[in-house]
């Protein structure tokens, strides 16, 4: 098989799988791996997981897709799981994280909107990755990523990750004009970079302080892989807004953005919206 008719956007090792069981992998020549990257931070409870097989064989019988134009049983009964979870209040569901990232920047450009702000700027993270839209990679950190997509949407300022003097220097310098911060609580693709101890109470002290957003990328972290749900909640606190991905469907092509108190009210119908979001086969 050829992957000439493919975009040139990934380099794929001439190795193909064909199925997959737990934590092993198999090729089309029968030989067995382990498999140490879990579709990169996916396939949390492994691959063909009975349970899982079943409700995607189930579904696919039943009812696939109708669109948000309706009410989606399995979509309001996995956001009602997460916000029981999280301490959150309401869920947006999309595709992917990067999507789900886009809903959180836009909910803190509409923060910034109620707020009066003319251009409400972003906190961000030096290393940080939080997609490749234009959106997304406008709040990533690297030149690689960026090369060739200027100019890039939107209004952040950048800080070194953990931080605390320089964040709070830009508070002094920025602090008129800022909406939201966005912080991953690992930076994932910088380096495995774990946030100090502390870090993320201080911001959310400093982000209730002065009615800043506090968003967190939980799309690496969350799910269970730091040993609870979602990483946060090893610093006892919460976020206003938190998105997920990648362990959240195992394989199934998910994402969301939780939000609570005052963010969780910002759109409104017809302000954002996902033709596949949260659809019967995704949510389930």
């Amino acid at each position: 098989m050829t992957n000439a008719c493919l975009m040139s956007t990934y380099q794929p090792l001439a190795l193909s799988f064909t199925r997959g069981l737990g934590t092993r992998l198999w090729d089309q020549s029968g030989r067995q791996y382990l498999d140490a990257v879990a579709g990169v931070a996916v396939t949390n409870v492994g691959h063909s997981h009975p349970l899982l097989v079943e409700a995607i064989r189930d579904q696919a019988g039943l009812l696939l897709h109708t669109s948000n134009l309706y009410s989606i049983d399995w979509q309001q009964r996995l956001a009602q799981k997460l916000t029981g979870l999280s301490g959150l209040d309401r869920v947006f569901f999309n595709n992917s994280g990067a999507e789900a990232n886009e809903t959180a920047l836009k909910l803190a450009r509409l923060h910034g909107w109620h707020k009066y702000i003319e251009r409400p700027l972003v906190v961000v993270m030096e290393n940080a990755f939080h997609g490749r839209t234009l959106g997304t990679l406008s709040a990533s950190d690297g030149p690689a990523v960026r090369l060739g997509f200027s100019t890039l949407p939107g209004d952040y300022v950048k800080v070194p990750f953990g931080d605390l003097a320089a964040f709070d220097k830009v508070c002094v310098t920025h602090g008129h004009r800022i909406a939201a911060v966005l912080v991953e609580p690992i930076q994932g693709e910088g380096g495995a970079q774990v946030a100090p101890t502390g870090y993320l109470k201080a911001l959310r002290e400093r982000c209730t302080r002065r009615d800043w957003l506090l968003m967190l990328d939980e799309i690496q972290t969350g799910m269970g892989r730091t040993g609870k749900w979602f990483a946060f909640q090893h610093e006892g606190i919460v976020p206003d807004v938190m998105t997920l991905a990648k362990g959240l469907g195992n394989g199934v092509p998910i994402g969301a953005c939780l939000a609570r108190g005052r963010a969780a009210q910002l759109f409104t119908p017809g302000s954002h919206g996902s033709t596949f979001g949260g659809n019967g086969s995704a949510a389930r």
